[in-house]
């Protein structure tokens, strides 16, 4: 099979952890042509969709990538497109997701550019209201400082369109700072923040949990630093391994026909203290810890998936 994989560069990419890489890489072992580009390379001529695509090999070596001379492929010619751009999600992401639906029919994209546009990160766990903390999103900085107030005094707030922990804040109502804070986090009253209920159970931890088709797959847990309160890897937090509790399940088994019905094969849910707090769509990360504390291979389980939906001629995930 050709797959393509739209992404960062893939210089750029941590091969240690980057889960878009394990997924090449099981491609390759399983004979198949990888091909990969930045989503800015996508153009249609009104007729079908293309990209300025390298053929690559990757492997564990230095470097961990081997790149041939770029050409123009047609996408219908792929028997699957890996949409794999890191965030933030800002109007160029959206606009490669309307070039990637007219792919709809015509061959597979993982995942759906019209689930990925569906489902922000920050804003669609609020469909499934009983499994998050209190929650508000506004850009009213009189209407933060009241929830505040309503949450005794702490609180999280954070961009809606964030990545990675950056722009989250704790905020306290005893914080000098604290107007100054909601200015700069509000674009002074000109763009919505995410503000939610501060978990002290962040101490112990906020868990990834990978889902393949809506299925938890394995979990791990990210330990903030001791001067920190985001548990992002990005900035610093340790990483242990945990296991799946029945809460977890349930908020997994809560989330499948929606995750299914939106097209939206390979995802990562963020929980802390029991409460869902984030459902990541474009580029989750996550699968190479987890397959290393334990012994999964989730990059097949995820080939495994596209292969039976190519297999059998199923050309998109939505149902």
């Amino acid at each position: 099979m050709r797959f393509a994989v739209l992404m960062d560069p893939i210089e750029s990419i941590d091969p240690a952890k980057d889960s878009s890489f394990v997924i090449m890489l099981e491609a390759q072992r399983r004979g198949h042509e990888v091909y990969t580009g930045h989503p800015r390379e996508l153009y249609t001529d009104g007729v079908r969709v293309g990209a300025r695509l390298f053929p690559v090999l990757v492997g564990r070596g230095t470097p961990h990538f081997e790149l041939q001379e770029p050409r123009n492929v047609y996408l219908d010619e792929m028997e699957a497109v890996f949409m794999r751009k890191d965030p933030p999600f800002d109007m160029d992401y959206v606009f490669s997701t309307y070039i990637l639906d007219l792919l709809d029919g015509k061959t597979l994209v993982v995942n759906d550019p019209a689930g990925i546009k569906m489902a922000n990160e920050k804003m669609y766990p609020l469909r499934f209201p009983h499994l998050v903390p209190r929650t508000m999103v506004t850009r009213s900085i009189v209407g933060l400082k009241a929830f505040l107030e309503e949450l005794g005094g702490r609180m999280i707030v954070k961009p809606w369109d964030g990545n990675g922990g950056r722009g989250v804040l704790l905020l306290s109502k005893d914080d000098r700072n604290l107007n100054s804070l909601l200015e700069m986090s509000t674009s002074d009253e000109t763009r919505h923040v995410v503000a939610q209920q501060y978990l002290p159970d962040i101490r112990s931890g906020d868990k990834r949990v990978i889902l393949i088709d809506g299925r938890a797959r394995g979990a791990i847990l990210r330990i903030p630093a001791d001067d920190e309160h985001r548990g992002n890897m990005h900035v610093g937090a340790r990483v242990e391994s945990c296991d799946l509790t029945p809460r977890d399940l349930e908020i997994c088994d809560a989330l499948a026909p929606s995750l299914r019905r939106d097209g939206l094969l390979f995802t990562g849910i963020d929980i802390i203290g029991g409460y869902l707090i984030e459902v990541n769509v474009t580029s989750p990360t996550g699968i190479q810890e987890i397959n290393a504390f334990h012994g999964t291979c989730l990059e097949a389980e995820i080939l495994d998936h596209v292969e039976q939906c190519v297999n059998s001629g199923k050309k998109r995930l939505r149902l």
